[in-house]
């Protein structure tokens, strides 16, 4: 499922470093050096985001983001 959600990959200023987040998933992000690192790295969160909600019985939420860009659509 994990495969379905949208990602958004973005360079931070603040924390000079790419920024990856799944909007789907509350609090779901990771860091990397390039946007390829910081995509790995929350595959990996994704997974114990996933992991998480499932041991302690939360809800796991349809994946339901879309950018404006598709707004229109």
């Amino acid at each position: 499922m994990k495969g379905k959600y949208h990602i958004n990959v973005f360079w931070s200023d603040e924390d000079k470093a790419w920024v990856a987040d799944a909007p789907d998933l509350k609090s779901c992000s990771a860091f990397g050096d390039t946007p390829e690192q910081a995509l790995r790295e929350l595959e990996v969160a994704m997974e114990a985001w996933l992991a998480t909600a499932r041991e302690k019985g939360m809800p796991i939420p349809k994946p339901r983001y879309r950018p404006a860009i598709y707004a229109a659509e």
